[in-house]
């Protein structure tokens, strides 16, 4: 699989390709002639964690930080 990094694009070019909805296509044109075709998917790479609320997030971070400090010491 290739990789193109959004950040090495020109701005406008980065937010075509951002704006692609579920199932639109993007048509790669080179001096008038098609030279491929995107199309944007609508499945996630990635899966997505839910976001905790602020007291459960602070409560896991201070439970990890607890429990590495004991185990150093």
């Amino acid at each position: 699989m290739k990789r193109l990094d959004l950040d090495d694009l020109p701005p406008n070019a980065a937010a075509v390709l951002k704006g692609l909805e579920v199932g639109e296509e993007l048509l790669l044109v080179q001096h008038g002639a098609r030279v491929g075709r995107l199309a944007a998917v609508g499945a996630p790479l990635l899966p997505t964690e839910p976001e905790l609320p602020p007291e459960q997030n602070a409560r896991e971070v201070f439970e990890a930080f607890r429990s590495a400090i004991e185990d150093e010491f």
